[in-house]
């Protein structure tokens, strides 16, 4: 028995020494898994501006400095997920994509602008599951930029990889929009109008037509437009419009846009004609107010050929048909008038004794008549042909 004790104590002083190192070598890990979630694992935060002395309950951040000018702000993020995550934390330059939407430089892509004036305090941020801080930040203008509107974003990213090894990045962020104070020329160009116009089959219906065109910022403030494309044909008539929601254009930034216009009426010649009336929207570190600048109205303009095939086609074929019978109308009269021709033709033969004459008939242009024999009558119309002239009763005398 007291064998038995000896031996089983170095076994269990063994078993416990092992689990130790175990769980010491396992830590290690299991915070570095908690850090950096696998792909499969719901991973959730949010942002949003800080409520600081530059506003508070703000949808983003809006800014007017001078040239040279510093302010400085603070970005919120919460952790949603059931465990620890690591965001890193970066500021890039906005752009337009290609429907009009805000979005900034992928993480590494360098910004020359707006972007490249963010310091941030803290690029890198840890949190526990449900936990929140504030990044500060500071925006510093160059003393030599130029006056006009500016955009960008700060957001809180993390690296995702999949089991195919494709790295994606989820990020999350806030707008930025400054403006550097100074002259500011707000300008619009209207170019590339071209209209497409799309007939039926029914040559009763109205078509419809396919305008596009390409907007582009060529001022230095950020621009609003309301777009108006009208249709119509020659001299204006049967005018029709349509109207195109263009999105906020940033300055610099250039949208294709298109709008299809429904009710056109092929009249052989298209014109269309793209208004633009812009707003100069306003920012101050107050947020959004109106715009003191006059709106600014940019025009363009296209044509095309609106033909209504259907239409023409029915019209090809009843002048066709026209055409047929007034061409069978004339060979008919001029059948005829051959038919008389040659009867006439045939009848002057006949007066020339090329035919057998006809016997008792006179023949040619004018019959000759025979000389009349002295003491008979004038006229012989009506005197049979084998009569034998009348016996002249002698004149008796008184013996």
């Amino acid at each position: 028995m007291s064998q038995a004790k000896t031996t089983s104590r170095p076994l269990r002083l063994l078993l416990s020494f092992l689990t130790g190192l175990a769980l010491l070598l396992a830590s290690p890990l299991a915070a570095s898994a908690a850090a950096v979630p696998s792909p499969d694992t719901t991973v959730t935060w949010s942002v949003k501006p800080a409520d600081t002395a530059q506003g508070r309950d703000r949808p983003n951040y809006a800014y007017g400095l001078m040239p040279g000018g510093t302010v400085g702000d603070a970005l919120y993020v919460a952790n949603r997920s059931p465990q620890p995550i690591t965001l890193r934390v970066y500021a890039a330059d906005g752009f337009l994509t290609d429907d009009g939407a805000l979005d900034i430089l992928a993480g590494g892509a360098e910004s020359t602008d707006l972007g490249s004036w963010v310091s941030i305090a803290s690029p890198e941020l840890t949190l526990d599951s449900g936990a929140s801080a504030e990044v500060p930040f500071t925006v510093t203008v160059p003393a030599d930029a130029a006056p006009g509107d500016y955009a960008a974003g700060i957001v809180a990213s993390m690296l995702v990889t999949a089991d195919n090894g494709t790295v994606t990045e989820r990020r999350l962020g806030s707008r930025v929009h400054l403006r550097v104070q100074g002259d500011l020329v707000p300008s619009l160009a209207i170019d590339d109008v071209v209209v497409d116009y799309h007939g039926t089959a029914n040559p009763a219906e109205t078509g419809s037509a396919t305008v596009g065109y390409t907007l582009t910022n060529t001022g230095n403030t950020r621009l609003d437009p309301n777009v108006e494309v009208a249709l119509g044909g020659p001299f204006g008539w049967a005018r029709v419009t349509a109207a195109d929601d263009a999105p906020e254009l940033l300055p610099g930034s250039s949208l294709k846009r298109t709008v299809e216009v429904a009710g056109v009426v092929p009249l052989v010649l298209l014109s269309a004609d793209v208004t633009a009336t812009s707003q100069v929207v306003s920012r101050t570190l107050a947020g959004a107010e109106p715009s003191t600048l006059d709106p600014l109205v940019s025009q363009g303009a296209a044509a095309t050929a609106a033909v209504p095939w259907t239409a023409l086609a029915i019209l090809a074929a009843i002048a066709l048909l026209v055409a047929w019978r007034v061409i069978a109308a004339r060979r008919r009269k001029a059948a005829h008038a051959r038919e008389i021709a040659a009867a006439v033709a045939a009848a002057r033969a006949g007066g020339d004794g090329t035919d057998a004459a006809v016997p008792g008939a006179a023949t040619g242009a004018a019959a000759e008549r025979e000389p009349v024999p002295a003491g008979g009558v004038a006229d012989t119309e009506g005197v049979p042909e084998d009569s034998s002239p009348a016996p002249t009763r002698a004149s008796r005398r008184s013996p």
